[in-house]
């Protein structure tokens, strides 16, 4: 896969990528870079969802490909996720009798793909019979893992993968690592999961509109990059100073001319020297100073330069600044109740609660319930809420108006709060410019959740309770550690549904709930 001079623009004119090169090879690339820098778009590219502005993209062979945005198309099927409805469908016909060419010509080669489906389907808790059931029967993680498991059946030479492991528990994380290590031809990934981006063979970074490329997993590629950046910070304090030096140089200089042409009319007008010998020393002095000044400006015009492009090798990471409304909760305070058939568990006051399980064991369907206030279903585990104030992010983010601007978005929740103050919200998000003002359908994942973040944080009273279903899916490394660093300052309830164990250690938990898929939540001492 070539990409050559690649470059894509928002009908906005908006600019997404500018003059890309790069060649993706055999073997598994991570492909990594801040939320918005162009990962998914780049993957849409080459996946033929979008065209490039200009530039050309050169593919050997047919492309694979597994959206960001996959568990938000609530009618897709089992079938559909694992890509082989057309071809079951032409099969069906078959045999009901139909001869049109067109039947044949979907099924190819794949005569088998029922029960080649069916033994791909069994190694992840599924098999044929479950084609036919939605997406919205399945967990995300699940889903996520059947189109997954839809790509490798499909043997595609390219295969494209933006953010697989959303929603995926520790055991089908460690099952995609698998698939991972044995994937054949060539596989690019984007993905914010340290653990996965160890397993590839190189990593590639969207960065500043360009594409670099480095030969290790992350983990080397980091230590090269914080080498790369050390050097370039003193190379950027050497120039620096050496700027300093010329600056001053020239202001020395100029001093020392002013100086020597005061003393040479005082000379001449104390009569010490005759006036054409004046005449022709100030003439000299004059074409001596103009040559003194032009070698000195041109030092420090090239030493302007050197620094500038020194501090255009040092990055200038930017950091989202949340501040989480404080809604003061009592200790004492009741917050809500989760309880199966044997026992409750109570939530009250600042504590932080972890619900965990391993996917399908319905900790979504539990969140949804607990939320809405709907009636449990029988057998299952269900929640109630003691409080009225309730912020919720759910896992799939469906609770966007995809045609209308971030702006738009955050301004349904809060139309008594001033523009202006929205928009500074968004911007310590980010999220700022022609982001703001875009389709919400036009962004990332990770500017999905800060705008749906952006409308918890302009709840007016504050969330007593905050609700968060996979807060981290989507989010690039950097800003999982600023979340957790906002989460720190929150001082109401917080339920977090999460299978990233890291981030649930740095908010630091006091309490984790796991549901066991048989109808029962338990405490658990660890996280496992």
């Amino acid at each position: 896969m070539t990409l050559r001079n690649l470059s894509f623009e928002w009908p906005d004119g908006t600019i997404a990528l500018a003059g890309i090169d790069g060649t993706f090879g055999i073997g598994r690339t991570g492909l990594i870079g801040r939320n918005g820098a162009g990962k998914s778009t780049l993957l849409r590219l080459v996946a033929g969802e979008l065209h490039p502005t200009s530039g050309h993209i050169d593919t050997l062979g047919e492309v694979g490909y597994l959206p960001q945005t996959l568990t938000l198309r609530h009618d897709t099927t089992v079938a559909d996720l694992l890509g082989i409805r057309p071809t079951l469908d032409a099969l069906k016909a078959i045999e009901s009798g139909a001869v049109d060419q067109r039947h044949f010509d979907a099924v190819g080669d794949d005569w088998d793909i029922e029960s080649r489906a069916d033994e791909a389907l069994h190694r992840i808790g599924f098999s044929a019979a479950d084609l036919d059931r939605r997406v919205t029967e399945i967990s995300g993680g699940e889903a996520m893992l059947v189109a997954i498991t839809g790509l490798r059946i499909r043997r595609t030479p390219i295969t494209l993968l933006d953010e697989p492991t959303n929603n995926l528990d520790r055991a089908t994380r460690a099952t995609l690592a698998e698939f991972v290590d044995q994937w054949p031809g060539t596989l690019v990934v984007v993905s914010h999961d340290l653990e996965l981006l160890e397993h590839m063979d190189a990593t590639a970074e969207v960065y500043d509109g360009g594409l670099t490329t480095f030969g290790g997993p992350y983990r080397v590629w980091k230590e090269h990059r914080e080498q790369e950046q050390a050097a370039a910070t003193a190379a950027a304090r050497s120039a620096q100073q050496a700027l300093k030096v010329e600056k001053r140089q020239r202001v020395e200089a100029e001093t020392t001319l002013a100086r020597r042409e005061r003393t040479g009319k005082k000379t001449q007008k104390d009569g010490g020297i005759p006036k054409i010998l004046a005449g022709n020393r100030a003439s000299k002095a004059q074409a001596s100073a103009g040559t003194l000044r032009s070698t000195l400006d041109d030092k420090v015009r090239a030493a302007q330069a050197a620094a500038d492009a020194a501090d255009a090798r040092v990055r200038e990471e930017e950091h989202i600044h949340l501040v989480l409304p404080d809604p003061d909760v009592p200790r004492g305070r009741r917050l809500m109740e989760l309880e199966d058939e044997d026992r409750t568990i109570v939530v009250q006051g600042p504590e932080r609660v972890a619900l965990v399980g391993a996917n399908g064991s319905g900790k979504s369907t539990l969140i949804a319930q607990l939320v809405q206030r709907t009636e449990p279903i029988p057998g299952r585990p269900r929640g109630r809420l003691l409080v009225d104030v309730v912020g919720f992010l759910p896992q799939r983010l469906d609770g966007l108006d995809d045609d209308a601007s971030a702006m738009e978005n955050v301004q349904a929740v809060a139309p008594e709060t001033l523009p202006g103050t929205i928009r500074n919200q968004l911007a310590r998000l980010l999220l700022r410019g022609d982001s703001v003002d875009r389709p919400v359908r036009t962004l990332s994942g990770g500017e999905r959740f800060r705008v749906s973040l952006a409308r918890l944080l302009l709840a007016e009273p504050p969330a007593e309770l905050l609700v968060l279903d996979e807060p981290t899916n989507n989010l690039d490394i950097a800003s999982v550690e600023q979340l957790a660093e906002a989460l720190d300052s929150y001082r109401g309830g917080l339920l977090v549904v999460s299978h990233d164990g890291a981030f649930l250690e740095r908010i630091g938990v006091d309490t984790i709930v796991e549901l066991d898929g048989n109808g029962r939540i338990h405490r658990r001492r660890e996280l496992g």
